[in-house]
Parts: C-alpha cells; structure tokens; sequence
C-alpha cells in the first residue's frame, strides 16, 4: 500500500510539472527551441563533502556559463526516483562556431559535383545484400573547409540550429567541459568534468541518443538516426546487409565508424581464407582412408605387432601402437600436403587483407574529410590529466607559449615502475603457463597408467588417447588461467598507464595499447607456442629421459604427431575466448540495463524523459574501442600464428565477426549511452600491430610445418628412404619408430611388471638400435631431416616473404581515383575560397576601404591564376 500511494504522489507531481504538454522524451530544452547537447546529473548524498561538491558544482556551471553555454536545471522532484539532479547543456551559434574554428571542423562550402564512380557490373547481384540509398548515403557529399568565423557567408549555413550536426555539437561541448575550471584546492588549480566524475561531484555526462531506439520520436524536429541504426543495422536478422558507415559516422564520429568499417572490411576478407581453408581440411577429409600412416598402425599385422615403450615411469605398461589408429586417422586432417598450401596462401591472404585496408582506408579519409586531417591536430591539445599533475611550466618551441611539462627524472621513476609491473606479470604469465606444463606431466602418467595396460592393451576409447585427454583437460585449465590473469591485469594496465601520466590522449592510448598487447600475446599464445615448439622435441629415449625439475618427464607428441594436440589447443582456446567474449559483450549490459529498460517500456514518455532513460543505460568509456580492437587483433593472431594446424581457423572466425558485428552494433544502439563523438582517419597504433603480425605469422607457420607436423619426415622417407616403389609411404611408421632393448631399462624407468616378457619395445625417434656399435646415437636419417626441415624454413619463408613484398609494392595505399578526386577537390576548394576573397576585397573597394588597395586587388587575382595552373 505505501508504495502504490508513493507512485501516486510520484503521477500527480510529474502530471503538474508536466502541465506545458512538451513529451518528456524531448532533446529539447523547456522552451522547445534549444536542443540539448550535453546532460550532467548528480544527487545529494548527504555526505561530509556535501558542501564541498555544492561550491564545485556552484563554480563549474558558472564558468560554463561563463563560456557561453545555456544550462537548464530538472529538479530532483522531476526525476523517476526523486534523488537525482539533470542539468541540460546547451551550445549555442555563438559558442559552436568559436570552438569550430579552435577544432579545425570542417563544414560544407558547395556541393560536390564530381562524378560518382562507375557503378559494379556486379552491383545487381549483391543488391540483396545494399540497404536503401537514405540510410547508405544520408547527407549530399560536399566540398569542405575548415570553419572560420570570418568567413561565415561562405558556407551553405541554410539553418543555424542544424548546421553542425548533434554529433559535432557534443564534441564542442565535451571540449569544453574537460577544460573548464571549477576552483583551487590545495593550492593547485582543478578543472575538468573527468575529476568531477571521480570525486562523485557529478554521478555522469552523456549527450543524448535522439530518440528511443525501438520506435520513432513524436518531435518533428528529430531525425530518428538511433531507430534507423537499429532497423537497419543492430539486429542480428541484418546480418547479411552492408553496414550504413556514413550514417554510423554521422551518429557516433569518424573513431567508432573506422572501427566498424575495419571490422567489416576484416570480416569480408576472411570469407575468402575460410572458403581455402574449407576445402584443405575437406580434402584431409576425403583422403582419410587414403593415408598410409593411420593404415599401418591400424593394422593388426602391423601397427598391432609394434610394442611401444611405457608412457611413464614404473607405473605405466608396454602398450601396442593400434591403440593410437583413431587418433592418427583424425591427425590427417589437418596433417596432410594442404596443410602447406594453406599456410603459404595464409601469408599471401594477410598481405593482401592489409594493403586493400589501406585502399579501404584512403577512400574513407577522402570521404569523411579526413584527408587534410592528422591525428597530431586532434591530440594536440594536451591530456587534462597530465596539465593538473604538472605544475612546472617551459616554453614550447613550436607555439613559443608555456606549457606544463614533466621533469625527466619524475619520468624515468614512473617509467621504470611501470616496466617492472608489467615484467612482473609477464613472468606470472610464464610461471603459469610452466605450472599447466608440470599438470600435463603429472596427469599424463595418470592418464597413461589408466588407459594403456598390459591385459587388455586398449585405451577407454579409441579415439581419447593419453596425449589427448592430457592436451583437452590442459587447455580447459590454462583457458581458466588466462580469463583469470587478463580481468586483474586489464586494471593493472590502465592504472600504471595513469601513473606515467601520458601528454596527450593519443601518447595514452598508445601506451596503453602496447602494454595491453603485450601481455595479451604472451597470455593468450604461450601454450600455443609450448605445444608447437617444445613439446616433445626435448624428451630424451628410453633409458635417457629428460625430466623437469628433475622430477616429471617431458611428455612425448602422439605416434601420430603433435599436429593434432596443437589443433585441440587452439581450438579450445580461441573458440572459448570467442564465445566468452560475446557472452561478456551481449548478457552483462543487458542485464545491467534490464531494470532501466523495463521503465522506459512501462512508463508514459511524459513520465519518462530522455535524460532519464539514457541514464539508466551503461557507459560506454573512452577505452570502449580499444577492448574491441583488442579482441580482433588477438583473434587475428590466432588464424595467422597458428594457423597450418588448424585450416578451419578462418571459418570459425567468420561466424564469429558475423554476430560479432551485430552484437557491438545492437549493444552500441541499445545498450550504452551515445558516446562523445571523436575524430579518427586511422587504426591507429593497431595497424603497426598487425603488420608485425603478418610477418611473424610466416616464421611461425614455416616451424610449424617443418617441426611440429611430420610432412618433412614423410617426403624425406619419400624420397630418399622408400624401398616400395609401387607404395612409396609403406614402411614409414616402422621407420620411424627406433628399437630400445628392455633389459637396458634402469630401475628408475623400468615397467614393475613385463607379464608377457617383451624383449625390445619402440619409441619415436631416429637412432641406432641396440645392437649397433653407435647404439643409441642419432642416425643419419636424423640429420638429414633436420637439414631438409630447416632448408624448408628457409625457402618457405623466403618465397612467402617476396610475394609479400611484390604484392604490397603491386599494390598502391590510395586508388588512382581517390587521388584524381582528392587533387580536384584540393582545386575547387581553393579556387572558391579565392573568389570568396576577391569579392570582399571588390566590396571594400567600392565602399572604400583605403586598406584594400589596387595591389591588394592585384595579388589576389595573381593568386587566383596561380592555383588555376597548379
């Protein structure tokens, strides 16, 4: 009862303040005109510092007022709960076109009238798959310039209210309130709306989404962007439909339209990789029973014949080869010729993925008018950050003013601080990964002594082998370790980045981004790397075993290969880091939001005003890209480093960026606050990333085919050792595995019991039997496979590396006609900006102005000529 008696005191005060019928979903302020460019909120908490955030509060809004902007207050009594403050910020003319020209925006001066491309002979085909032109194409493509006040009758201003669009608006305002004083505190000058937030001042600062995203606002004046976004964009049932990046660019800023065009440009090429990597591993797939490897141990005469040496020591029993026949059949396919082909095109497909981005990336600078645009423009402007905590000044040699700056000895401290945290945690990574490698040894021998015994000679399952149960059960663990390590080193990070207090946001985001990386490959590929380069190839031979800290011995690869274990380890990793990803990425917000979506569904819009309900939504921080990008730059990793063990990498990383598109569009739209628009013509620092990459990916995939698979041994055995010419590859397992006398077991390895009396039991690997004068030494096959694995290293990444290179110099950064088009527009922007001058100076002469002489005129008309025959 009392609380249906709060609810209806909470109508009737909400239906009196509502008495001028203006829906409360406005973006309006009260009087219908002014649109609301930046909202702040805050409660009365009651706390010691209450005064103290009253003055701040009190100071900061004044001093914005003081900069020109309009603030409207909606009383604690209008909000839903009855706690919170909104104050609504509004930019107005004067304010917008003063900081448009500090930002360097640029604004239409004449409509482009260069000929579109031609069109796609192909373009009838993939029309099933183009959105309407409205939503492709939401604003005529213009000739830009950079605003000048003085020049304001040169630009096509038919309204001023919607001259610069919402997007633009609420960076000049978030410009603003990063700068904005608001007292001194102990003696330091404090500003900036950041401090305010982390000191609880004010509880958020978020400008509006234009309107409720599943339904289209009553305001005339609204132009509807997020409910078209929505439509045509965020839901998953688009997923077969090109994304409208203009009118992405438009809502969100030039940063998150990049974004989503490299993820989508990414995502088509990657259907091209998939579709290779389908038909290799369909190919292992047909050629299966074809495989003379997995015949001769599946046959008993043979593989059921071979007694193969105890998997541990003491506790393990001898154990017949037919016992690995399904493994080894399964080993096949992705152990078998096309496994080369797909690694050297992978190399090819990288090179290629890159040098189009670039492409992709030139027509969208020249598009979004990002040409003449450097990030140094943008970053210029120094960190907030970085200006409170610097209280000595210097004089810049560039602008002669004085700035704030940091003593190099207060940086060399901070430096090294932040080098040993994060070596330290490198090192925890490593030990982690050695406590998962002493777990697969310590379980191995379980897992060996359950599965392998001498009365029945049969695993538990024909296919779950020691090497594999170790390898599943392994990769589950090091995933729980690496999910563990990556949420307290994600905070660790951005807190020692803090602590270096970076100059300026694109120094931060850098910073941060290698830091981040850094620790993301060593956690996610270390065990990848484990198993493909070291597992295995330090073992020892019966007699002689290796042991890690003299105590576990070193796990040996399948008879089949360690190809296999490789493929399981990536597989699970990098499909558990995808699915948890998009879990983490789609559940946690919506869940969050739940509570505050129900309200905006059940309550009236009167009662219920957009302020509010973004509000209820979740923050989408300045850091929101970079855990996007860094999430497709690892998985970019994992289909380039690894991938000639696992072709089918690529499609699973298809179906992935497919929902994950929609997931980041649908969360982005529904679930978060609009984020403050920013400029970006770049990657950024991720582009350098991937380039490494790219050429690591072919060192790593030439010692995977030469160290990790057994192609090498078979073409050796193929070409030099065959004794069959009718069956070439018929006596390769017998070759293979080399003879170890029992009775030359020391205590330590030897088997308790030997029921059947074996004499010699065989083990992998290329030395002298028993009874040969060399007897155990390294045979000459030996070496002659290690020189033709390492000749392959050499040639294969020789050749992938000049294709590279050819291709990348074959192919330009920018198309020949973005050039044409960005030279053109460069000319008539010029040429309009010239006549605009020569006719202020005409106008001075007639009213005459003794300033604007005939040479004047003279020069300005020779200027004009000048850029004519440029």
């Amino acid at each position: 009862q009392q609380s249906g008696r709060r609810y209806n005191l909470f109508l009737k005060r909400r239906l009196r303040i509502d008495k001028r019928h203006q829906s409360k979903d406005s973006i309006f302020f009260r009087d219908g005109v002014r649109r609301i460019d930046f909202v702040l909120s805050y409660v009365d908490d009651f706390s010691k510092e209450l005064e103290k955030k009253l003055e701040r509060r009190k100071e900061f809004e004044s001093n914005l007022q003081k900069a020109g902007l309009e603030l409207e207050t909606e009383d604690k009594k209008e909000s839903e709960d009855g706690k919170i403050f909104f104050v609504k910020i509004h930019a107005p003319w004067e304010v917008l076109i003063t900081y448009a020209e500090v930002l360097n925006i640029k604004v239409p001066i004449k409509e482009n009238d260069i000929p579109s491309t031609v069109e796609n002979p192909l373009d009838c085909m993939l029309f099933p798959l183009r959105l309407p032109e409205k939503v492709m194409h939401p604003e005529p493509d213009y000739f830009t310039a950079p605003f000048s006040k003085d020049k304001q009758e040169l630009y096509l201003i038919n309204d001023e209210s919607t001259f610069f669009s919402p997007s633009m608006r609420n960076r000049i305002v978030n410009y603003i309130l990063t700068r904005c004083p608001y007292g001194t505190e102990e003696g330091k000058k404090k500003f900036g709306i950041k401090r305010l937030l982390n000191n609880g001042t004010y509880t958020a600062a978020y400008p509006l989404h234009d309107c409720q995203y599943w339904k289209k606002a009553n305001d005339p004046n609204c132009d509807n962007e997020r409910y078209t976004l929505y439509m045509e964009w965020a839901r998953f049932l688009r997923f077969y439909k090109e994304q409208p990046l203009d009118l992405i660019r438009k809502y969100y800023g030039e940063k998150i339209g990049i974004y989503f065009a490299w993820l989508g440009f990414y995502t088509e090429m990657l259907f091209l990789a998939a579709v290779v990597g389908l038909i290799c591993f369909l190919y292992g797939l047909f050629t299966m029973d074809e495989n003379m490897s997995s015949k001769e141990i599946c046959d008993p005469t043979i593989g059921g014949e071979i007694i193969m040496c105890p998997l541990c020591d003491q506790e393990c029993d001898y154990w017949r080869l037919n016992t690995t026949c399904e493994s080894s059949q399964y080993s096949h396919l992705f152990d078998n010729v096309a496994t080369l082909f797909f690694a050297i095109f992978m190399g090819i497909w990288v090179t290629l993925f890159l040098e189009f981005w670039k492409r992709r990336q030139a027509r969208l600078k020249y598009e979004w008018d990002l040409v003449d645009f450097e990030e140094e423009q943008q970053q210029l402007q120094l960190r907030p950050e970085y200006e409170a905590k610097c209280t000595q000044k210097k004089r810049n040699p560039v602008t002669q003013e004085m700035e704030p700056y940091l003593p190099l000895t207060s940086q060399a401290v901070r430096f090294c601080i932040s080098g040993t945290t994060v070596l330290f945690w490198v090192s925890l990574i490593i030990a982690s990964m050695i406590a998962v490698i002493v777990y697969r040894l310590a379980v191995y021998a379980a897992f060996a002594s359950l599965m392998e015994n001498t009365q029945t000679l049969q695993p538990i399952s024909g296919l779950l082998t020691p090497q594999l149960a170790t390898s599943v059960t392994a990769s589950c663990l090091n995933f729980v370790i690496i999910m563990i390590l990556n949420f307290f080193y994600e905070r660790i990070a951005i807190w020692i980045t803090d602590m270096e207090i970076p100059r300026t946001h694109m120094e931060y985001e850098n910073r941060l981004t290698m830091k981040m990386f850094l620790f993301q490959f060593v956690n996610y590929y270390s065990s990848c790397f484990y198993v493909a380069f070291f597992k295995g190839k330090f073992v020892g031979y019966p007699g002689a075993y290796t042991y890690m800290f003299n105590r576990w011995r070193n796990e040996e690869c399948d008879p089949a290969g360690c190809l296999i274990e490789l493929t399981t380890q990536l597989t699970i990793v990098m499909a558990g880091k995808q699915i948890w990803g998009n879990i983490q990425e789609a559940f946690v917000p919506w869940i969050c939001n739940w509570w505050g979506r129900r309200k905006a569904r059940n309550n009236p819009e009167n009662l219920y005003s957009r302020w509010e309900q973004d509000h209820d939504l979740q923050t989408f921080g300045a850091l929101g890209l970079f855990y996007e990008y860094l999430e497709m730059v690892i998985q970019f990793g994992f289909i380039t480093l690894f991938v000639a063990s696992f072709p089918l990498a690529p499609l699973l990383a298809l179906m992935n960026n497919v929902l994950e598109i929609r997931v980041d569009s649908w969360k982005l739209t529904t679930q978060y606050r609009r984020p403050v628009a920013a400029k970006a013509h770049s990657i950024g620092v991720w582009q350098e990333i991937l380039n490494g990459m790219a050429i690591l990916s072919v060192v790593t995939n030439a010692f995977i085919v030469a160290f990790t698979s057994d192609m090498i041994p078979r073409l050796v055995y193929y070409y030099a050792y065959s004794e069959n010419e009718d069956s070439p590859m018929s006596g390769y397992i017998n070759n293979s595995l080399s003879v170890f006398l029992i009775s030359d077991f020391p205590d330590r390895n030897k088997p308790k019991e030997n029921p059947e009396d074996f004499v010699i039991c065989r083990y992998r690997d290329y030395r002298y039997p028993p009874d040969h004068e060399r007897k155990y030494l390294h045979t000459m096959q030996f070496w002659h496979i290690l020189a033709a694995k390492l000749a392959f290293i050499i040639i294969m990444e020789h050749v992938v590396f000049i294709v590279k290179f050819f291709v990348a110099w074959m192919i330009p950064d920018v198309p020949a006609d973005v050039k044409a088009r960005i030279k053109r527009e460069k000319y008539l922007t010029q040429k309009i900006l010239h006549e605009y001058e020569l006719e202020k100076l005409k106008e001075r002469l007639c009213q005459g102005d003794k300033r604007a002489t005939e040479k004047e005129f003279i020069a300005t008309e020779g200027r004009m000529e000048l850029s004519r025959a440029m």
